[in-house]
């Protein structure tokens, strides 16, 4: 079974492949592949949960960060809204990216917007 941001990653890649390249889809699957097996790895060896963002080095890495961080923003603000709308989570994930002060290429922007839409599809699908 599949978690709703990795399907919102692997659905955002294959809308975005178009406009930034054709293996984004393949390289969203490696990036969830690859974190799969650092989280087995954390956890079995030292017992503790694995840093919760991947590290941004390409876009496919990009895409999960974002909807990793999605998903946790759409379950905080579900506390308080029950179907909080993509705009809302589009801009927590701005405000969170720009405090970590990482660079970030100029296409973050449409990138986050599709995860945000995406997350929200996903999760009420995950519910059904």
């Amino acid at each position: 079974m599949t978690s709703p941001a990795a399907d919102a990653a692997r659905s955002a890649a294959a809308i975005l492949a178009p406009d930034l390249g054709p293996n984004l889809p393949a390289e969203v699957e490696a990036v969830l592949a690859a974190d799969e097996v650092k989280t087995a790895i954390t956890a079995r060896d030292t017992g503790q949960r694995p840093d919760q963002y991947l590290d941004l080095v390409s876009l496919a890495g990009l895409i999960v960060s974002i909807a990793t961080l999605a998903w946790t923003i759409y379950n905080d603000q579900r506390k308080h809204a029950p179907e909080p709308p993509p705009t809302a989570i589009a801009r927590q994930i701005r405000i969170t990216l720009r405090d970590q002060d990482t660079p970030l290429p100029p296409e973050t922007g449409h990138i986050t917007e599709i995860v945000a839409t995406e997350i929200i599809r996903h999760a009420s699908g995950s519910r059904q």
